[in-house]
């Protein structure tokens, strides 16, 4: 009897071992959108819309509306296999929190990234560690979470390409976007 307790005390043990290790992150589930758009679409929409008598808007990225603060930087670099928020990059997270809460409607996108150091779903994970890590920041700064999506690209989209030092730590970033 005692070593039938033992047996299922080790297996409970285990059992709650793995579960405390495993990851809600979802690795087969990526949605990829395009959302670039072909010049021939683009002027096939502009003239559809001309010809309903619809002015069409013209966006630059010189907007200033789109861009978020002016003056501010949108990457953050992350050290090797880490998800913390440095310091120097506190006052740049704090200049979008600002941005965000006094324009309630504007939303970003925050994205992961890491260097080619790891395999694709060690990666995938660390660079939405990274992401979440910037969205929860901005959140104890009054950001609402409506407002800001976190997304992982791992070592898919490198800055920089090139296996040295320098590439590498130009890589373990998060872009912000906003839409």
């Amino acid at each position: 009897m005692k070593r039938f307790l033992s047996s299922i005390i080790s297996s409970l043990v285990l059992a709650a071992t793995l579960v405390a290790c495993g990851s809600n992150v979802k690795l087969q589930d990526v949605p990829v959108e395009d959302r670039s758009a072909s010049s021939s679409q683009a002027d096939a929409d502009a003239a559809a819309a001309a010809s309903r008598g619809v002015a069409p808007v013209q966006i630059g990225a010189s907007d200033a509306s789109i861009a978020g603060p002016a003056n501010t930087a949108k990457i953050i670099y992350f050290d090797f296999d880490s998800y913390v928020v440095k310091p120097e990059f506190q006052s740049v997270i704090e200049a979008h929190a600002r941005y965000l809460t006094a324009n309630k409607s504007r939303k970003m996108a925050i994205e992961g990234h890491t260097d080619e150091v790891g395999g694709r779903e060690y990666n995938l994970a660390l660079g939405q560690k990274r992401a979440e890590a910037v969205r929860r920041a901005l959140g104890l700064l009054g950001v609402t979470d409506s407002q800001v999506e976190a997304v992982s690209f791992g070592k898919e989209k490198p800055a920089v390409p090139g296996l040295d030092e320098a590439s590498m730590a130009k890589n373990r970033r998060a872009e912000i976007n906003y839409r």
